[in-house]
């Protein structure tokens, strides 16, 4: 693993220090990589969604659409 260092107007200090504590966080880094995977996951689902309004529309009806996809995870 390698080492970051950022800087931080105090406010912002206080504020990361009081989201570790509050949500029992080991640490300021553990509270940073968490804030990086969900804005990395959120930027993955945008695309995803992107992806779909772009690829069209279908013929095929929400209903019959909606049980294939059941389908396909119940297995």
């Amino acid at each position: 693993m390698t080492t970051m260092n950022i800087s931080l107007p105090e406010e912002m200090k206080a504020w990361v220090d009081e989201q570790v504590q509050k949500r029992a966080y080991a640490s300021s880094s553990e509270f940073f990589r968490d804030l990086i995977r969900r804005h990395r996951d959120a930027d993955a689902f945008r695309a995803m969604i992107l992806d779909g309004v772009n690829s069209g529309t279908s013929d095929q009806p929400y209903r019959d659409w909606l049980v294939e996809l059941k389908a396909k995870y119940d297995q």
